[in-house]
């Protein structure tokens, strides 16, 4: 029973991760609702409304109630995250946890007070809302608390964050609207407009994992791919190929680097000259491109790393500040 138990939650675009204290991350599960138009009740939350993503009857939606890292659907967050806390907990009623919550770094406070209201509505005794990047380089086992430089890319569902830390803080950071969700669109638009082929999200997650690369020394892999032929509406079946795949999602990754370039050359030199020592660490399932580390170093010419567990990075760092919470209460 986890009476008075704080909770830390990556509230992702693509997935949900709960951290509970004393027990680890103990639920990851997509971002998504599957809602009955009619009536407006929850069909299904979680995994099993992702196996209905672009596979519902008419009246069922499948719903994802994040969007670029904020809430796009009040109502519908609301549900997941009562949901979500209910699972972990089974039976027994929590007894109001303390929450804490990560955010992108550049949201406003009008999406921040959003977030925190979804989360005290759920039962929470005190909601604590933490910038992304620096939760993520927490959990990437960095000590951010001395005066010395680290840089982190957290490359995640919709966001993509940026910063240098110093000090128990962001010194400069950035978050851009260019992340895993965008290399899926990216792979679905070249494939519909090469092909003349329509495939759907599930296919192109599924494209990237198993194929996809940004870096096509490293990997030749083809791939079977089926979907709706435009021209007849029938079924057909392609060939792709990893190359393809770089080529699809070139513009996409390059605008990344060109944000890490900025945040570089926005940072003390001092702090510079720390980052140079210990280099980047790559964090969120971006991170797992085949590719990703080889292109940022040549690009940004400094020695980039991947966090030991890139996907639960954020909700590791939750529970190394839910542990700590007076690092939480002396920055308030």
């Amino acid at each position: 029973m986890f009476l008075n138990k704080d909770i830390g939650i990556d509230l992702g675009t693509a997935n949900v991760l709960i951290y509970v204290k004393g027990q680890g991350v103990i639920l990851n599960e997509p971002s998504v609702v599957a809602i009955d138009e009619e009536t407006k009740r929850p069909l299904a939350v979680g995994i099993e409304a992702h196996n209905m993503l672009g596979r519902t009857p008419g009246r069922v939606k499948a719903i994802k109630p994040m969007k670029d890292g904020v809430i796009a659907n009040f109502e519908v967050t609301e549900i997941m995250l009562n949901h979500f806390i209910k699972k972990i907990n089974g039976k027994n009623i929590i007894s109001r946890p303390r929450i804490l919550i990560c955010c992108p770094s550049n949201i406003t406070q009008v999406e921040k007070n959003a977030i925190k209201e979804a989360a005290e509505r759920t039962g929470a005794k005190k909601v604590y809302i933490e910038e992304e990047p620096k939760v993520a380089a927490i959990g990437a086992g960095l000590d951010i608390s001395k005066p010395t430089g680290n840089m982190v890319i957290d490359i995640g569902g919709g966001t993509t964050d940026i910063a240098v830390l110093s000090l128990g803080g962001i010194v400069t950071s950035t978050s851009i609207k260019v992340a895993g969700n965008t290399f899926d669109s990216d792979i679905t638009k070249y494939i519909k407009e090469k092909y003349k082929l329509l495939i759907g999200d599930i296919t192109a997650e599924e494209i990237k994992k198993t194929i996809g690369t940004v870096y096509s020394k490293n990997k030749t892999d083809k791939m079977d791919v089926r979907g709706r032929d435009l021209v007849t509406g029938l079924p057909h079946t392609i060939t792709i190929t990893s190359e393809e795949i770089e080529e699809a999602l070139k513009e996409s990754i390059y605008s990344i680097i060109k944000a890490a370039k900025n945040i570089l050359e926005q940072t003390p030199p001092e702090l510079s000259a720390d980052i140079v020592e210990k280099g980047i660490v790559v964090t969120g399932g971006g991170a797992l491109m085949d590719g990703i580390i080889d292109l940022l170093s040549n690009e940004l010419k400094v020695p980039v790393y991947i966090a030991e567990t890139p996907l639960t990075c954020v909700a590791e760092g939750t529970g190394i500040l839910l542990n700590n919470i007076n690092l939480i209460e002396n920055n308030r």
